[in-house]
């Protein structure tokens, strides 16, 4: 039963079930043949097929909803700016990094009373406060590390605003909290993190670390034009509190709760 959900039996290799958690396999069984099929035939990959797989059994979709956005590529366009295409070489590991890393990150917990002037020390230390509502929020598979994590390159100190490690994708992933719009120099300097912590934190067995600049918005071609040639692989978000959330979006993205039941 795994090899039908997950590969078409024309395919031509050989099916790759040991990745998948207790939760998927409940979710393929509530999920409907019909659309089983329709994930078949559109998506390519285990990982997208998987994605869509998650996003019916838990949003409820029906068949004309998952074509829709089957045809609408949602699994990589909903996935933050990033240059993981050519950072990430391994294609399994790019394509669950994709499906990790989301363009929108909604902070139910996060309390803004000017949205128009933000700290990023407060945003931080709210976040390090409500730290299981904020790894529910990326989407779970996360372990807090620490905040302002400190690296020392030759002699000099350098502080990570929050560090995690990611066990899906067995990567440590470095967030940088930003108050404002998105910059260039910010890949620059998360570019020399992620360096930093590839030579001296991560373990010889583990994965490259991944970084994700958090902001409260950016433009997407200066997102692009920043990570055109940077060899680490990293990609931006922006944050909202619940209440700052756009109606159109409100009945789209899981509430904390709905969070709190999936992991």
């Amino acid at each position: 039963m795994k090899n039908i959900l997950l590969f078409d039996p024309f395919e031509n290799r050989q099916p790759a079930v040991a990745d998948l958690s207790a939760a998927d396999m409940e979710y393929f069984v509530q999920v409907g043949f019909s659309l089983h099929r329709q994930v078949i035939r559109y998506a390519s990959t285990i990982e997208e097929r998987l994605f869509y797989i998650r996003q019916c059994a838990t949003q409820f979709w029906t068949k004309d909803k998952l074509i829709a956005n089957l045809k609408a590529d949602v699994f990589h366009k909903e996935a933050a700016p990033n240059n993981f295409q050519f950072a990430i070489p391994d294609s399994r590991l790019r394509d669950k990094a994709l499906q990790v890393f989301r363009e929108d990150v909604v902070l139910d917990f996060l309390t803004l009373p000017d949205p128009d002037f933000v700290d990023e020390k407060d945003v931080e230390q709210q976040i390090v406060k409500n730290i299981k509502d904020f790894i529910m929020a990326l989407g779970g598979d996360f372990s807090f590390m620490g905040n302002q994590y400190r690296l020392i390159v030759d002699g000099e100190e350098s502080f990570i605003d929050l560090l995690f490690f990611n066990r899906r994708l067995r990567s440590l992933v470095a967030v940088e909290l930003k108050s404002g719009k998105f910059k260039p120099e910010y890949a620059g300097k998360m570019n020399y993190y992620l360096s930093a912590l590839d030579e001296y934190v991560k373990m010889p067995d583990e994965n490259p670390s991944i970084g994700i600049i958090l902001c409260r918005s950016m433009n997407e071609k200066k997102v692009e034009f920043s990570f055109r040639d940077m060899t680490k692989p990293m990609g931006v978000a922006t944050y909202h509190s619940s209440s700052e959330l756009p109606e159109a979006y409100k009945n789209i993205l899981p509430s904390a709760e709905e969070l709190s039941k999936l992991l």
